[in-house]
């Protein structure tokens, strides 16, 4: 029973991700007062969403993962050396005002690191390697944002970037979920409960991606509505850059001739931005930047539409064929 409800959810999950938006939606216009409620829920939603996910991953792979260099090189290479260059270009669309430019900058310059494992499992990529490289794309955004700022805006802002909100992020919403579903792995080995709760579990990460989308669109709404005419220019760079990273990420890797598994990974890993760990350094900037947040916010909003699109576009035109 477990599995077929499972098939059907995962049949069925960009049906599940549009009603999670719809009502997301309602909410978040309708009754901005429950934005304070469900804004610490964000975290906690996101370490469940990745437990189940890495329930799913045998970590004999995750370990045999560390060992690609290729794919590490690759992913490193897109986020710090291609991105940057990208996300420059694009921006010289935007109102050159500091503040929009610091907002933008400081989500589209840092790789996520939690719910593009999740995405990439949805759309039968890698999700043990993008697993691999978290730790590694965590440490190299925490040193390279405040230099990429430093370039782009000036050094006032890079003063500002501090390590707390990036390690606590990692500690809780990978760190943790990680050694929990390692313990469960362990568990299901040694006895016919833990072997239960594991497939259990299997029909999980469609509903939970349902309400991760649902509590981070709803609680961020209202950030975005007071501040809808002014970051509307946005708009349109966080969609070209929706667009530009996987076309780029899969050149690179037809070129490095990467499997289809590792192909999808490397496309995820380009497009998708940390922008659930942005937040807090946004919110904690001088009263000058009061507006920075709601541009970071924004990114969520178009990214997390963007992603239900591309679990179905990567796999079956972007980046066809079945994975290993």
């Amino acid at each position: 029973m477990t599995r077929l409800s499972s098939a059907w959810l995962r049949r069925h999950q960009v049906g599940v991700y549009a009603v999670a938006v719809a009502l997301a939606l309602v909410v978040g216009f309708g009754q901005p007062d429950a934005s304070p409620g469900l804004e610490p829920l964000i975290n906690p939603v996101l370490a469940a969403l990745l437990y189940v996910t890495f329930l799913e991953i045998p970590f004999v792979r995750i370990r045999r993962a560390f060992r690609n260099r290729q794919f590490m090189l690759a992913a490193l290479g897109m986020n710090f050396l291609v991105v940057p260059v990208v996300v420059y270009g694009l921006t010289r669309f935007l109102p050159q005002d500091p503040v929009v430019l610091v907002g933008a900058y400081m989500v589209l310059l840092t790789p996520c690191i939690d719910y593009v494992i999740t995405f990439t499992e949805l759309a039968g990529g890698d999700a043990e390697q993008i697993t691999a490289t978290t730790p590694v794309l965590m440490v190299a955004q925490l040193l390279l944002l405040p230099v990429y700022l430093w370039l782009f805006v000036g050094p006032r802002v890079a003063s500002f970037i501090e390590a707390g909100p990036f390690v606590e992020a990692f500690v809780v919403v990978i760190a943790a979920p990680l050694t929990l579903a390692w313990t469960t792995e362990l568990l299901g080995e040694r006895s016919g409960r833990g072997r239960t709760w594991q497939r259990a579990m299997g029909w999980l990460p469609v509903p939970m991606m349902g309400l991760t989308l649902f509590v981070v669109i709803a609680s961020q709404l209202p950030r975005v509505q007071d501040s809808l005419r002014t970051i509307a220019a946005v708009v349109p760079v966080y969609v070209a850059f929706l667009v530009v990273m996987p076309l780029l990420g899969r050149a690179v890797a037809g070129r490095l001739e990467m499997d289809v598994g590792e192909r999808r990974a490397l496309v995820f890993t380009s497009v998708t931005r940390n922008s659930l760990v942005v937040l807090p350094l946004a919110l904690a900037l001088p009263s000058g930047f009061a507006l920075a947040p709601a541009v970071v916010v924004t990114q969520t909003l178009v990214e997390l539409t963007g992603m239900v699109v591309l679990t179905r576009v990567v796999p079956a035109w972007l980046v066809p064929g079945a994975a290993v």
